[in-house]
């Protein structure tokens, strides 16, 4: 009779009735793997706010960039243009002294004029031999060095040889005549002479023949 009682008891437990400790142990996993799919999503939504991010500041730095191209290059052009004008003034500067000091020569070259109209022309070639002499001295002091190669060796750089003259008795190449004179400032040539060369004489010495 007791072996029958306990089969009945086993026949009525539930075949279906779960262990506790297992739902215990699924819902354990269940939370496990929940808040790893919430981290993957913060995740990513950190990386996008990042990317925003660096891209909103490059677009920062390069209108910064821009803005202070376009600064300094309205900069340059006020200084180009500014150096451009104080040349213009510069020049004009100098040019008003040279006037200033021109204009007095061409005051005795009218009162030169005025004698020899009142007088006649025997006192005129004085004058003007005066006003010439008074003329370059203005030059000279402005700079200007008055080229006249008489006797000198022929330099291309300063003279035009408008024609040659055979004379045994000077070196060859020597300077017969200046037709017009020429003007130097400084180290440039102004107007290079125009001159008449000698040659047919002897050959001149260099320097090099000169210290041997």
């Amino acid at each position: 009779m007791m072996n029958r009682k306990s089969e009945e008891e086993v026949e009525e437990t539930p075949a279906t009735e779960t262990d506790p400790e297992a739902e215990v142990v699924d819902a354990e996993l269940v939370e496990e793997v929940e808040p790893e799919e919430g981290q993957a999503s913060e995740a990513t939504a950190e990386g996008e706010v990042t990317a925003e991010g660096e891209i909103a500041k490059a677009k920062a730095e390069a209108a910064d960039w821009q803005g202070k191209y376009l600064r300094l290059h309205a900069e340059w052009d006020t200084y180009r243009r500014r150096m451009k004008e104080q040349r213009e003034e510069e020049k004009m500067r100098a040019t008003e002294k040279l006037v200033e000091d021109i204009i007095p020569v061409l005051d005795d070259f009218e009162r030169t004029i005025n004698y020899a109209t009142d007088n006649g022309e025997a006192g005129l070639l004085d004058g003007v031999k005066a006003v010439h002499n008074k003329l370059n001295e203005v030059l000279v002091k402005e700079g200007v060095e008055i080229i006249n190669p008489v006797g000198q060796p022929y330099e291309a750089l300063e003279a035009q040889a408008v024609a040659t003259v055979d004379n045994p008795a000077v070196p060859d190449e020597t300077v017969e005549e200046v037709y017009q004179k020429g003007y130097r400032m400084g180290n440039k040539v102004i107007r290079p002479a125009m001159v008449t060369v000698a040659v047919g004489g002897p050959k001149r010495e260099t320097d090099d023949e000169d210290n041997e």
